[in-house]
């Protein structure tokens, strides 16, 4: 089991039921999953781009990432339906805990000039979004061996129902929130 979920299930729990008295165990809300997204633009003319892209966040991840396909067509970025321009990940269970522990323990310390994640970034219903700018940022990722510098979307969907307790749960995951 990793660090991560064992804090969770002896820590993070009891703390969220102090500080919002919930009445039942199953009632505290948890990390579902964590979906990472790369939009891969220059796909559309060379299709080793995206498998590239799709290379490094294998890496990054631990898991095969799927390809992502347009679903209109847009005539002023030469994109047609059903084109493939980026790739994504689904993290869940084991690999998910994995993922966030070094996402947040190792890349984000990282960061040049990095002073905290946005805190306003949850959408309403306890999901956080954080963007990365660049790949380089996880020490998986050999700097001689990518090709292009290529940002990622990291959603953390949580069984959260509002913002605050979301809030909370990745504060205890000790997510670095800006001041």
């Amino acid at each position: 089991m990793s660090r991560l979920r064992d804090q969770y299930e002896n820590e993070i729990k009891d703390a969220m039921i102090k500080k919002f008295g919930y009445k039942n165990v199953m009632e505290v809300p948890k990390l579902e999953k964590i979906v990472v997204n790369m939009g891969v633009g220059e796909a559309k003319e060379n299709a080793k781009i995206l498998e590239a892209a799709m290379g490094d966040m294998e890496i990054i991840t631990g898991q095969k990432p799927i390809a992502t396909k347009s679903k209109h067509s847009i005539a002023n970025f030469k994109i047609r339906e059903g084109m493939p321009i980026g790739c994504k990940v689904t993290l869940r269970g084991e690999k998910m805990y994995e993922f966030a522990d070094r996402l947040i323990n190792l890349a984000l310390p990282r960061v040049r000039d990095f002073r905290g994640v946005n805190p306003n970034a949850f959408d309403g219903r306890g999901n956080y979004a954080l963007g990365i700018k660049e790949q380089l940022i996880f020490p998986e990722i050999e700097y001689d061996k990518i090709d292009k510098v290529r940002g990622m979307d990291v959603v953390f969907v949580t069984t959260a129902k509002t913002d605050e307790e979301a809030r909370e749960l990745l504060t205890l995951f000790n997510m670095p929130f800006a001041k």
